[in-house]
């Protein structure tokens, strides 16, 4: 095992195109870290400069204790896994995943050992006769990852390695990776663009936009706590709801205008984001997450100064929770994710998503009062896009 480290790494391709830009990342010994972001942000590239498959322009990469950037990829001691298995479908699940320690000429009696242990680990000891057409895409998959496991390499990286199954079969098997990660301890960087992928199997999450780096930390404080706009909005699904708002204060009350409407932001707000109190007047950028709507009806406590009122345009019943689409007469705010759904405008069009009491009877046409957790509520500056705290 090592860690595995970057540090000020740029990729500038010869048609001039910058792909990554002064990326500094460190991923501890036994670390499980996830880089997610959007379709071409760079996430890809810079695996494939910590594989060798890509020059780096500049910067400095290691592993372990030792520098990497000439190192040819067979000598970086690391095992890869990709999103379409790279299985060869003329050999048994026994030679795929002994392959790579055949072309070691690493002795039979060893390869037997190391192929069945894999093999055991992952559950895939009936099926070691069988060609990859005989199997799931799942079992496949798990080849994939049995062939990575037997070279026992410093590092594991993974591009992507669920996009090509099934939704069912993407939460089971994020769950056996993040199982079999722990089991094994293996320093492991995994890329994908799934936040929720990201969210539920990292120790922790790098988010990158444009091939810079926005924020590294754990899942929850990366969702507690963002530290911008894009982040914000990135990690959490439904995606945060965001808003152009205008601040106000009062002595010692702060109220936050949406559209034509006002709520009053509760001590919690105000002892977290102290530096509020400078915004009077000013426009900001205000994100509230489809959790911290609510209806009325199931808040009763909610004060009448933390409502909001707005028209139903749209309901989706999920069993456990309802999706209540509403319209609120506010400006909505660009995230700048490339792969978000466009805003939709116009009197009649939804532009709030909340996530609702699954007993709420609210119905689409309805104006409903709706409660607002203020204490959860989150504050850009306008200009910035970075959060504000203190």
């Amino acid at each position: 095992m090592a860690t595995v480290s970057l540090e000020n790494v740029n990729k500038v391709y010869d048609n001039g195109f910058q792909a990554i830009h002064d990326l500094s990342l460190d991923i501890n010994d036994g670390e499980f870290l996830v880089l997610v972001g959007p379709s071409g942000c760079g996430k890809s590239t810079a695996l494939r400069m910590i594989a060798g498959l890509e020059e780096i322009t500049s910067g400095e990469m290691r592993i372990g204790e030792r520098v990497v950037n000439e190192v040819e990829p067979k000598d970086r001691d690391i095992a890869m896994v990709f999103q379409n298995y790279a299985l060869y479908p003329h050999m048994t699940v026994f030679d795929n995943i002994g392959f790579a320690l055949k072309l070691a000429k690493v002795p039979k009696e060893e390869i037997e050992q190391r192929v069945r242990r894999a093999a055991e680990i992952l559950e895939l000891t009936t099926y070691l006769d069988r060609k990859p057409g005989q199997l799931s895409g799942g079992q496949r998959q798990r080849v994939a990852m049995g062939r990575a496991i037997v070279r026992q390499p410093a590092a594991f990286l993974m591009d992507e390695p669920l996009s090509n199954l099934d939704a069912k079969l993407r939460v089971q098997m994020r769950a056996e990776i993040a199982s079999l990660q722990r089991n094994l301890g293996v320093t492991t960087f995994y890329v994908t663009h799934d936040q929720v992928e990201a969210m539920t199997m990292g120790d922790r999450v790098a988010v990158i936009k444009d091939g810079v780096l926005q924020q590294v930390d754990t899942p929850q404080n990366l969702y507690d706590r963002p530290e911008n706009v894009f982040v914000a909005a990135f990690i959490g699904s439904p995606s945060m709801n965001l808003y152009e708002s205008l601040i106000g204060v009062s002595g010692d009350r702060i109220t936050a205008t949406i559209g034509s409407q006002t709520v009053t932001l509760s001590d919690a707000v105000i002892a977290k984001r102290p530096a509020l109190r400078g915004y009077d007047g000013r426009q900001v950028i205000v994100g509230i997450r489809p959790e911290d709507f609510e209806d009325v009806e199931f808040a009763p406590d909610a004060p009448a100064d933390q409502r909001l009122t707005a028209p139903v345009r749209l309901i989706e019943a999920l069993g456990s929770e309802i999706m209540v689409h509403f319209s609120l007469d506010a400006t909505t705010v660009d995230s700048g994710d490339p792969d978000a759904v466009e805003e939709r405008h116009g009197e009649d069009q939804a532009n709030a998503v909340g996530r609702f009491n699954p007993r709420s009877r609210v119905r689409a046409g309805d104006s409903i009062s709706i409660a607002v957790a203020t204490e959860n509520m989150h504050f850009f500056d306008a200009e910035s896009r970075l959060s504000i705290w203190s």
